[in-house]
């Protein structure tokens, strides 16, 4: 995220939008974060706030809300899930996805890319700036080159070309103290690093950095993602929402992103193992005012039709006549793991239903993608905007009266 803690301070601060403005001060006595205007004056993070205001004089100060910065980084982290279950949280605000199970089905990293930074703009309304490469270490470097609010693709060919023009301070695990080893040692750049023997660079630095580094310098480092959630992250609760390319009156419409809500919340349930009993709908209307409505099941449930039958009767029960919604989404909280919850069976009900076969599409989905089988009315309105020759075979899931004739 472009200066997050910043961004979120302000967001609901048009009077403070393109003005310097520093987060933090109070018993810390430090900057936590900047905006960009502020950052011209040479304020940053980790800076004593008496110095940052004498920089510059100008700025608003404001002091920090941590909730709201957690509550936003887990939206961002969601979202990011929304496109690949492989992301690996670095912090509140930085995380590296694999996406490379997900271009096909989305047009290409740089379109995934965009589609994540229009999605956070919208429903977050921050910033974020987005490297694309092939090692976790040019990623970063390309997100850096990036900011603010911009994206950078490096291919493997452009590795080196992006790599060698940078200071040494640019490469991961070069502190103050190592890059002052490597200047005086004449290796201002990565490209000094690169033509360097690594016989000097382990006598100067050590057998592993040494190493390391010249790895790095060629375009090395590690090429996996793997994934982790944030410790401001816990598995309380697992949600998706959706933000339509138009705002949107139609009910048909909400219900059926409604139920594709429902069916990632679920997917992710289960591959978590986990199971929740309160099932939240989030509206959001043209005009950005949001509502929330809850309701708590009986019995803990991980099976879509469930779920999406609840965010469908609260969505009903909201009455909106001709209302232009502008984001619908779905949250499941209330979480415990499936192993250790008991499922108590109705009266005359068959021990096998919805449940086994939304474990079946998972297994689907492992092994020939997520769009291997999907509900209907998914599938359907998938093939109505991009008509597709290789066509998933669809199950009736939307379909309240398919519950008793389930596989």
């Amino acid at each position: 995220m472009d200066a997050f803690y910043a961004s979120v301070m302000t967001r609901d601060r048009p009077d403070l939008q393109g003005t310097p403005v520093i987060v933090g001060g109070g018993h810390r006595g430090v900057v936590l974060s900047a905006s960009y205007e502020a950052r011209v004056f040479g304020v940053r993070s980790a800076m004593p706030t008496m110095r940052a205001r004498r920089l510059c004089p100008a700025a608003t100060v404001i002091s920090p809300d941590f909730e709201s910065f957690a509550a936003v980084s887990i939206a961002v982290m969601e979202t990011f899930r929304d496109i690949t279950p492989m992301v690996e949280v670095m912090s509140l605000d930085e995380a590296f996805l694999d996406i490379s199970g997900s271009a096909r089905r989305l047009g290409g990293s740089r379109q995934v890319a965009e589609q994540l930074r229009a999605r956070i703009a919208d429903e977050q309304r921050i910033t974020c700036s987005v490297g694309i490469a092939s090692t976790t270490h040019l990623a970063k470097l390309a997100s850096r080159r990036a900011k603010p609010d911009g994206l950078v693709v490096v291919t493997p060919e452009q590795a080196t070309a992006f790599l060698h023009p940078l200071d040494v301070e640019e490469l991961w695990g070069v502190g103050e103290s190592t890059a002052t080893t490597l200047r005086r040692l004449g290796l201002c750049t990565i490209g000094d690093i690169a033509h360097t023997s690594v016989d000097v660079l382990v006598r100067a630095l050590g057998a592993a950095t040494g190493a390391q580094l010249h790895d790095l310098s060629w375009g090395g480092g590690r090429t996996t993602v793997v994934a982790r959630r944030g410790v401001e992250e816990p598995e309380r609760s697992i949600g998706s929402d959706t933000t339509f390319d138009r705002d949107t009156d139609d009910p048909e419409v909400v219900l059926r992103e409604l139920l594709r809500s429902s069916t990632k919340v679920t997917s992710r349930m289960r591959a978590a193992e986990v199971v929740g009993r309160t099932v939240t709908l989030r509206v959001r209307f043209s005009d950005f005012t949001t509502i929330t409505r809850s309701r708590t099941l009986r019995d803990p449930t991980d099976v879509a039709i469930e779920v999406h039958a609840q965010a469908a009767d609260l969505f009903a029960a909201l009455g909106l006549q001709r209302a232009r919604i502008r984001l619908v989404g779905v949250r499941v909280s209330g979480l415990a793991a499936a192993a250790s919850t008991p499922r108590q069976l109705m009266l005359g009900q068959r021990p096998h239903g919805w449940s086994d076969a939304e474990r079946a599409v998972d297994a689907a989905g492992r092994r020939w993608g997520r769009s291997a089988v999907q509900p209907a009315t998914l599938l359907r309105t998938r093939q109505q905007r991009h008509p597709d020759p290789d066509a998933a075979v669809s199950h009736p899931m939307h379909d309240p009266a398919g519950q008793d004739h389930a596989p």
